[in-house]
Order: C-alpha cells, then sequence, then structure tokens
C-alpha cells in the first residue's frame, strides 16, 4: 500500500469523535495526523481514543492553526459547530489543504459567497460531506431517474424530521451549538440532508439550478411543553422564548421548472423521516413507506390500495440498485456510521485527496445547498415572501458537468 494520507481533525464533539472512532481511524489509506478542539477534555479523549486502537499518536491542539500550518498534513476535516464551518474552510483552502466540511446552513447569503470566492482564488477543493446523498435508496432512485424509468420529474420532497427535543433542552450540559440557534433563529436551519439528494436527481448545478423559496414557519411550542415536563428546574431555558418553529416548509423553484418541498420537524414528538420523495410522469418514489410506483406495472392498477405494497423498494434492488451499492455490498458493508453512509462519503474525499482531483460535492453545491438557511429566515420573517437564490457557478450551471 503506498503511504498514507495525513489528514487533521478539527471539532471533537458528538458527532467529530462519532466519525473518529467508526470511520477516520479504520480507513487503510488515512492517518489522523492530528486532532483539535478548543475543550481540552475532547482533545485527550481522542488522542487515547486513537491510541488504544493502535494508531500514531496524533498532534494534540486547542488553535486550528496549529493543524493548518503542519506541511505534512494533507487535509482536513472539519466538525465543529454550525456557525464556524465556513471561515474554517476558507482557511484551510487558504492553507493549501484539501477540506472535508460537516453539514449546516449558513447564517448568511455573504458567507456562501466568500466559500466560493476563496476557491475560486486558492483552486483547492473542499467537500461538503453530505452524507444522505449515498443513501442506498437515494441512490438506486438516482440511478432510475438518470435511466429514465420515473419519466420527467416534476416534484421532489424532503424532510428533517428528526425529534431533537433532549438534545437542545440539554445543549447547555453537553456544551452542544443547537441550543442558541433554537432560542435566537427561526429558518430551515438544516437544509442538505434533504436536499442534497434531490439536488442531485434534479442536476441542480449541472444543467438546472434553483431560482426562489419561500418559506414559512408554525409557532413554537414543542420545546417549552418538553422543558415542562423533562427539565422543570432550569428557570433561565423555562423563560426564553424559542424563535425555532416547529414546523418549517420551504417551496424551492427550479430553472428547468421542478417544485421542491423541503420540511423541516426537530421539535415535536416523531418518528425519524428525511420523508425523500421523487415524483415524475412515469412514476414515483417515497420514502415514508419505502415504495416504488411505476406506472405500467401489474401493481399500480391498485393504487386504491397501495398500502398492501408499501415495502416494495426490495423487489427492485438486483435491476437498479446503484452501481457503488453493488460493489459496495460486494466489498461488505461498514454498518458502523448511519447505515454505512459514512465510510461512503470519505471515501469519496480520501480518493478526491489521493489522486488530487475535484471532489464530488464542490463548493459550488456547498453555498447552494447551505445558503437555503439564511434565505428562509428572511422569508419567514417576510411573512413567507419569496426571495431569489442566487447562482453561485455565475451562468455555469447551464453548460457545467
Amino acid at each position: 500500500m503506498s503511504k498514507k494520507i495525513k489528514m487533521g481533525l478539527i471539532g471533537l464533539g458528538n458527532r467529530g469523535m462519532q466519525l473518529l472512532e467508526e470511520v477516520f481511524s479504520q480507513h487503510p489509506e488515512v492517518e489522523i495526523a492530528a486532532v483539535c478542539d478548543v475543550y481540552e477534555d475532547r482533545v485527550q479523549r481522542a488522542v487515547t481514543l486513537l491510541t488504544e486502537k493502535g494508531c500514531p499518536q496524533p498532534v494534540a491542539a486547542s488553535d486550528y492553526k496549529t493543524i493548518l500550518d503542519m506541511p505534512d498534513v494533507e487535509a482536513v476535516i472539519l466538525s465543529t459547530s454550525w456557525e464556524h464551518h465556513i471561515d474554517l474552510c476558507i482557511e484551510a483552502m487558504k492553507a493549501g489543504k484539501y477540506v472535508a466540511s460537516e453539514v449546516g446552513g449558513a447564517y448568511s447569503v455573504h458567507q456562501c459567497w466568500k466559500l466560493v470566492e476563496a476557491y475560486e482564488k486558492y483552486k483547492v477543493p473542499c467537500m461538503l460531506m453530505e452524507n444522505c446523498v449515498y443513501g442506498r435508496d437515494e441512490m438506486m432512485v438516482y440511478h432510475m431517474a438518470k435511466l429514465g424509468k420515473l419519466g420527467r420529474i416534476v416534484h421532489c420532497e424532503g424532510g428533517y424530521k428528526h425529534d431533537l427535543r433532549e438534545e437542545v433542552s440539554f445543549g447547555k450540559e453537553n456544551r452542544h451549538y443547537r441550543l442558541n440557534n433554537y432560542i435566537h433563529r427561526n429558518a430551515e436551519n438544516y437544509p442538505t440532508h434533504e436536499l442534497g439528494p434531490i439536488a442531485r436527481v434534479l442536476d441542480i448545478n449541472r444543467g438546472n439550478r434553483m431560482l426562489t423559496l419561500t418559506s414559512v414557519a408554525s409557532r413554537a411550542e414543542g420545546l417549552k411543553e418538553y422543558l415542562k415536563q423533562n427539565k422543570p428546574d432550569d428557570a433561565a431555558l423555562a423563560a426564553a422564548d424559542f424563535c425555532q418553529g416547529d414546523i418549517v416548509n420551504t417551496i424551492i423553484t427550479c430553472a428547468n421548472g421542478e417544485t421542491i418541498l423541503l420540511t423541516l420537524d426537530t421539535t415535536l414528538p416523531r418518528y425519524y423521516s428525511r420523508g425523500f420523495t421523487v415524483q415524475g410522469t412515469k412514476g414515483m418514489y417515497c420514502e415514508e413507506n419505502r415504495s416504488l410506483f411505476l406506472e405500467g406495472e401489474e401493481h399500480t392498477k391498485d393504487h386504491w390500495n397501495w398500502n398492501k405494497h408499501w415495502g416494495n423498494v426490495e423487489e427492485y434492488r438486483k435491476q437498479y440498485e446503484h452501481p457503488l451499492w453493488k460493489q459496495y455490498l460486494a466489498d461488505g458493508v461498514k454498518e458502523k456510521g448511519h447505515d454505512g453512509i459514512d465510510w461512503l462519503v470519505f471515501c469519496e474525499f480520501v480518493k478526491s485527496v489521493r489522486e488530487k482531483t475535484e471532489v464530488p460535492i464542490d463548493v459550488y453545491d456547498m453555498a447552494s445547498w447551505m445558503c437555503i438557511t439564511a434565505l428562509s429566515e428572511q422569508s419567514i420573517a417576510m411573512g413567507g415572501h419569496p426571495v431569489p437564490i442566487p447562482d453561485f457557478t455565475n451562468g455555469a450551471w447551464i453548460k457545467r458537468l
């Protein structure tokens, strides 16, 4: 095997440590040469984890610049809080390091333009580590769409529907960034899990683009009710007015005529779902019941009693499984890390670093997907008024592949 790629990991909260244990420390082509966090206990926990796994002892840092100054570090991975992602991406590109950033929403459109301008200045690739793009069903549906099996795609839906009441409510104790966001902001605050797979299906930034969005938010009651029942002694938090609406719906229009509906639903009791739905002129896929409805097939005659066919997606695996997942299954899926998709997205980044090529989810994707948060915040504040979505490719989307 050729020499391992040395990488640095910045941000060692729950997500950073999960990835370090289940993905980064297991990858045969990678050495985590340095770890960084502002909290000393997190740094020491990461060092201990790596050494106990038999990995070389990494440099332990409290200042991310220590890692950016290390000449043997080829790439950095960012799993910090949302507000630091873009600024750190820019500094890493300036330092000549390939950069992989965890997901979240942008705080302003200006931030997103700065990200794109930094890439165009320094020409150092930056990848958004949107693992849901590599979901097994998402990739199969993408493959079917490209084969024309769903016809002309007209509408897509996605959601981040995840009960986060405990995580948000105990944000102070866990040193987690979501709490302050939910107190002070009202937005589609986590758009890329929803939007990433849809953007691939609709060729966003590669022959298509998003034009406008309009967002509306419900009242904020879920966290208040949860706190009464589960944290009654926290007087300060009990008195807080949460800005973040319990349900946020965002409708996006596209240059090629499609519509997209995104739904954020994180502060009410519910089951987990990303609500991935694709509807075309020849059929549809729906994640909520994991089914495919393909016009002309025998089962579609029974559309009044469709619940009998829920879960039928497994019947289409052999014919339409995406080639990447076929190979992944043959090699043995890495079960840890969101059913293996964390492993896949990291492998794609590692491949780009090793081959010195562009990354598959680039800065134009990152800016386009992350800006939805800032734009939805504006639209909600204006009562659902439509707002334009910038073209971060500056017209290149028309011919860009």
